[in-house]
């Protein structure tokens, strides 16, 4: 049978199939569980990624400013990143006002999804140590007892100035092309999660420009150390970042009490310091229901997502991208 000419090429089929990878990632990333990254690396892309971000300083130098435009285009692997980011972008977009009606009038049940998310991650990430050896307990403690504190800080040690949205974006942005890590998840440490999603929901562009110079530093600098040190120490650093996200539960802990409370620029209270406590403590604080059994459910419903992707990106995987 021949082809008819509304049937889709294969390049087309191949963006298509990078769009949906994007889609997935930006799924992963706007929610502090599962990492872009992580997405990226079961779906059979991930190292694609890195070399077309390792490629833009060199191209950008060597070609585009002596105007080899298409030069450029190839040796940055350009139809494969705007297809991706087309597809990070359209989740993020789609799922910033979900999420934060979620955070204000389901917050219990949005955390515990979120840690169902992020406990499965642990497992997953953890899996991916090629040789266990009793010397990586150094890296893992060191990232649950270096995560652990920072999640015990004051958030209102951080400020939404223009510096920290910056640097916001960098940390963000490095997470977010390491399998491990979810960037959103490090906006939650650094209480800057609610602000930036805020922006998004609002269409605030001085707030988002600010945050993509941070990510375009963050992608061109900072991530290119932390990719080659994944390249080079591959168990030690995938055992540090397990470490991490362990440590780092503290923070999308769903019972929670506000120890004090500050006045935001909005007028709003929000709280200043907070600590973990249980559920029956959380109910006898704040006189509001611990909703358990939602809890349990939302938390099995995380975790049983991201067994649902890896499962997917196998079949994925059975149709590998081509140059």
């Amino acid at each position: 049978m021949n082809k008819t000419d509304n049937e889709p090429t294969p390049e087309a089929q191949h963006l298509l199939g990078v769009f949906l990878r994007g889609m997935a990632m930006g799924a992963a990333d706007i929610v502090p569980g599962v990492s872009g990254g992580t997405i990226a690396f079961i779906t059979g892309i991930y190292f694609r990624l890195l070399a077309a971000i390792d490629s833009i300083p060199f191209a950008f130098v060597r070609q585009l400013c002596r105007g080899q435009v298409k030069n450029f285009w190839q040796s940055t692997d350009a139809n494969f990143l705007l297809s991706l980011l087309a597809g990070i972008l359209t989740s993020v977009i789609t799922l910033a006002s979900i999420i934060s009606y979620g955070l204000e009038q389901y917050p219990i049940l949005l955390w515990s999804f979120f840690f169902g998310l992020i406990v499965a991650s642990v497992w997953h990430v953890g899996r991916e140590i090629k040789v266990q050896r009793f010397v990586l307990l150094v890296p893992l403690l060191t990232g649950v007892i270096f995560a652990w504190w920072v999640t015990t800080l004051s958030s209102g040690q951080v400020e939404p100035s223009p510096l920290v949205i910056i640097g916001s974006g960098a940390l963000a942005i490095c997470a977010m092309i390491l399998p491990g890590i979810s960037g959103s998840f490090i906006l939650v440490i650094l209480g800057m999660y609610a602000p930036i999603l805020a922006a998004i929901k609002g269409a605030e562009v001085g707030t988002l420009l600010l945050f993509a110079v941070g990510c375009v530093a963050g992608l061109l600098s900072i991530a290119r150390i932390l990719t080659w040190a994944i390249h080079r120490f591959h168990d030690a650093m995938l055992a540090l970042l397990t470490g991490f996200m362990i440590g780092a539960l503290n923070k999308v802990w769903p019972w929670r009490e506000a120890l004090s409370w500050r006045t935001n620029s909005a007028g709003e209270q929000v709280p200043i310091e907070e600590i973990s406590v249980s559920p029956m403590q959380y109910a006898d604080a704040t006189g509001a229901a611990p909703e358990l059994l939602g809890a349990l459910f939302a938390a099995l419903a995380g975790f049983f997502l991201v067994l649902l992707i890896e499962w997917m990106a196998t079949a994925f995987k059975a149709q590998p991208l081509r140059q």
